[in-house]
């Protein structure tokens, strides 16, 4: 076992669910036999990461929320210190991490406690930055492509996908082998999805989006992942064919409703070390963006999460050290 530098770290938390994001002084996190002490150099900031501030999770998960909380889902480092059961991580080797309403205090901090099995080392050809804001939503896009059970040839409908599902969504897709019909936001979000593959792109919020679908597929949309919810994307499923399958991830507002004849499937991005694994697969079969629109330092916290409300691309990101 190796022992972290320090006792006590900088981090941006809040006293009480509701309340403002400040800087704290806190304790290094102690670890426990089956974890990683990773010292965080990048996190994310996720869209749901106010919701969590408010006690969203807590309320959902349960669990024993201690205060001051530490928010952060998601981030990437340096292994400090290493469990004594865990096999497969040593002291300084670099890796990414997810962990939801961790106990030991999320990533906007110095310093990050995790499960070992909820770590992986970082895809060679991914920086410690891109990798901090992965975690987190590429998950929440793989789940999604498994959900539709995606297979090589077929068409997919990517709606959202300039955000920060959505962009990693589109390249996974390419990668398995679909067409790739990405419906994008601005003309920023236009460019981006054609950088990263997408056979064709189409503003949401102001280009015909079922007519470019049924351009795409004559035949019918065969599978739809929607990271937004709202009028456009209800009308753009109407491209999808009978027998089509849509998913959608939980917290999409308002929620997706299909017609007869498709299946709707709702769910969570839920890790483990064989999706881990496979992510990883992917992602190093060639050049992947992760998109960081924008970096924030930790305690600029809670700027970040105003920024959150404005347009933006991808991923917005935390330096804690």
């Amino acid at each position: 076992m190796t022992q972290a530098a320090q006792s006590t770290m900088h981090a941006a938390a809040i006293d009480q669910f509701g309340g403002p994001i400040t800087p704290h002084t806190l304790p290094v996190p102690e670890v426990g036999a089956d974890e990683i002490l990773i010292r965080v150099e990048s996190a994310g900031v996720g869209v749901w990461d106010p919701f969590e501030a408010e006690g969203g999770f807590a309320q959902i998960y349960g669990g024993n929320p201690k205060f001051p909380y530490v928010l952060g889902t998601d981030g990437a480092g340096t292994v400090e210190e290493v469990g004594r059961d865990v096999r497969g991580f040593n002291k300084g080797d670099r890796v990414y991490a997810l962990a939801l309403v961790n106990e030991k205090g999320g990533f906007y901090a110095e310093y990050a406690a995790v499960k070992a099995k909820d770590a992986s080392k970082i895809p060679r050809n991914l920086t410690v930055e891109q990798a901090g804001v992965l975690p987190v939503d590429a998950m929440t896009a793989l789940c999604g492509l498994e959900a539709l059970n995606l297979k090589a040839g077929e068409s997919v409908l990517i709606f959202g996908a300039s955000g920060g599902v959505g962009h990693l969504a589109v390249q996974l897709a390419k990668r398995m082998g679909a067409r790739v019909l990405a419906v994008a936001s601005g003309n920023d979000g236009v460019e981006l999805a054609k950088r990263l593959g997408a056979d064709e792109v189409v503003d949401g919020h102001k280009d015909d989006v079922l007519a470019a679908a049924r351009k795409f597929a004559p035949g019918g949309i065969d599978a739809a992942l929607l990271t937004a919810g709202g009028k456009e994307a209800e009308r753009a499923l109407e491209a999808v064919r009978d027998g089509g399958r849509v998913a959608f991830p939980n917290g999409v507002e308002p929620e997706p409703t299909a017609r007869p004849g498709i299946k709707l499937t709702s769910y969570n991005g839920e890790p483990n070390s064989e999706r881990i694994a496979k992510l990883n697969s992917l992602v190093e079969k060639g050049p992947f963006e992760v998109h960081v629109a924008r970096t924030f330092p930790l305690d600029k916290a809670a700027e970040a999460h105003r920024a959150l409300d404005e347009h933006y691309l991808g991923k917005i990101a935390l330096r804690p050290s």
